[in-house]
């Protein structure tokens, strides 16, 4: 099965708020310095709905192509980074939905989005590098490994990452998704 089948992105809307909570669990938040307040999670869901007026960028939630409600998040947004503005990815995908391809689909979904924006060639990615899972996604969906490196995530914590890299001139046909 195509990859690109096995999910839409929908742009973000309020119904996010509860698959926030969802994935604000200690489990889901050990590589990204532990669960979220109340108060942080809804300033990210008002700042998610509004990232694309105030752009650039977007915010998806991910959605098996069969439908059952959202299964995760995933989004591209602007970054500087190695002297160039580039996008920047991430995602989350829900402990029940872990495993069976979802982030993979999704990061190619989001790829293809990031290519139709045109604005900058490259869509980064920057997970933990104690996080085998996500680096694993990043390898299936088409990304080179750059190397390691260090980025403030959350604010006022040190994070070594991985930074892998997709050259969104090669973006085409990676799925079937159209994030309307």
């Amino acid at each position: 099965m195509n990859a690109g089948r096995r999910v839409r992105i929908v742009p973000w809307h309020e119904g996010g708020l509860d698959l926030l909570r969802r994935t604000n669990a200690p489990e889901m938040m050990v590589h990204l310095g532990g669960p979220e307040s109340e108060e942080k999670l809804l300033d990210r869901h008002r700042r998610y709905l509004l990232l694309e007026a105030a752009g650039p960028g977007r915010m998806f939630l991910v959605e098996l192509a069969g439908g059952g409600g959202p299964a995760g998040t995933i989004g591209y947004w602007e970054r500087e980074w190695g002297g160039a503005t580039v996008w920047e990815t991430g995602w989350s995908v829900a402990p029940e939905f872990q495993g069976r391809g979802v982030a993979t689909a999704a990061a190619l979904a989001v790829a293809e989005a990031a290519a139709r924006d045109g604005r900058h060639r490259f869509l980064h990615a920057f997970p933990s590098v104690e996080n085998p899972a996500s680096n694993a996604i990043c390898r299936k969906a088409g990304f080179t490994l750059v190397g390691p490196c260090d980025l403030e995530y959350p604010k006022g914590r040190a994070l070594r990452c991985h930074d892998w890299r997709l050259d969104l001139g090669d973006v085409t046909g990676l799925g079937s998704n159209d994030p309307a």
